[in-house]
């Protein structure tokens, strides 16, 4: 919004403006107190469109003001022939008038409605890098939980898989020892399942490290070379980049702080609320609102009660504990 001192000025100028105009028609004192009153409606509605275009968004106006003008220029070629067999001068200069100033609207709407599509392409190309979520190590991709997380959509961009990884990865599924070759093809179908997904990206690296022989080390030379987080759920990979400041992503620690707060054979204490469904239910509600079904809790409904949690249900909606009176 314009400051106060800006619009005291705008309006004085106004009124200025049309007074030198009348001071320069000679007009008389009641004309001249009336090209102050025109000034001052002129200013205050100049300042009325200050605080509108203020508001709207620069790439609208800049494309206002292009359709503007290109708008007044086909307004002039298009009123130009017409103009031209018309004898009398006043409506030659109202035709041509009108059709730059009906134009110049049509351009600024066309411009400012359209010029959203010219910042999507400027200002956001399309062709603009995706963002790396990081690069994948051998445990994470035969652990498959990382299949499973990229599923839910809360990664979004690309994955990196060093050729070393992928080599690796290869080996283990060609091993002699069938435990080792179960694991291999395992970890090569969740990279298959990965990639199947439409906004997932698997992006293989062929950057080596040849004076490097332990993939481990492999990986955090890469990490330090990228500046990309490690995502694993090995422990010692883990420690180690810690040490060498480079983030990491472990799949366990999300899975510990994805972990229900209670588990099955845990007592709690909770207040039942009301009664639940079925005959006999109450239902109490934990601090977070999870809802607590208690097999015979109506009877102490209203009160605090110790309960023993027999199972927890996690749904897309939310959690659910089922759990009995303690004896």
């Amino acid at each position: 919004m314009p400051s106060k001192m800006l619009s005291i000025a705008l309006v004085l100028i106004s009124i200025l403006f049309m007074s030198s105009i009348g001071w320069y028609l000679n007009l008389d004192q009641t004309g001249m107190i009336l090209s102050a009153v025109v000034g001052l409606a002129l200013g205050l509605v100049c300042l009325r469109f200050l605080h509108f275009w203020l508001k709207i968004e620069a790439y609208k106006i800049l494309g206002g003001a292009i359709g503007s003008i290109i708008g007044a220029i086909l307004g002039m070629l298009i009123s130009l022939p017409v103009t031209y067999n018309i004898e009398s001068p006043q409506i030659s200069g109202l035709v041509y008038g009108l059709a730059m100033a009906i134009m110049s609207l049509i351009g600024m709407q066309l411009g400012s409605t359209k010029a959203w599509e010219l910042k999507r392409k400027i200002v956001e190309p399309s062709d603009r890098k995706p963002e790396i979520m990081g690069i994948l190590d051998t445990s994470v991709i035969i652990d498959g939980r990382i299949a499973d997380i990229c599923g839910t959509g809360f990664f979004l961009g690309d994955l990196i898989i060093p050729q070393f990884v992928l080599k690796e990865l290869q080996m283990i599924a060609d091993s002699s020892d069938s435990t080792k070759r179960t694991r291999g093809r395992r970890g090569l179908d969740i990279l298959n399942r990965i990639q199947k997904q439409s906004y997932m990206n698997i992006v293989i690296d062929e950057t080596d490290y040849p004076t490097i022989k332990e993939v481990d080390q492999k990986l955090i030379a890469m990490a330090k070379e990228t500046g990309h987080p490690i995502i694993t759920n090995d422990f010692n990979l883990n420690k180690v980049a810690e040490v060498h400041s480079i983030q990491v992503l472990n799949i366990n620690q999300l899975a510990n702080a994805l972990k229900p707060i209670v588990l099955p054979g845990e007592n709690i204490r909770v207040q039942i609320m009301k009664e639940g469904k079925e005959h006999g239910q109450g239902v109490a509600y934990l601090d977070d609102g999870t809802m607590v079904v208690i097999d015979n809790g109506r009877r102490h409904m209203g009160k605090n009660v110790d309960v023993t949690v027999t199972s927890v249900l996690q749904t897309t909606a939310g959690r659910m504990i089922f759990a009995t009176v303690k004896a």
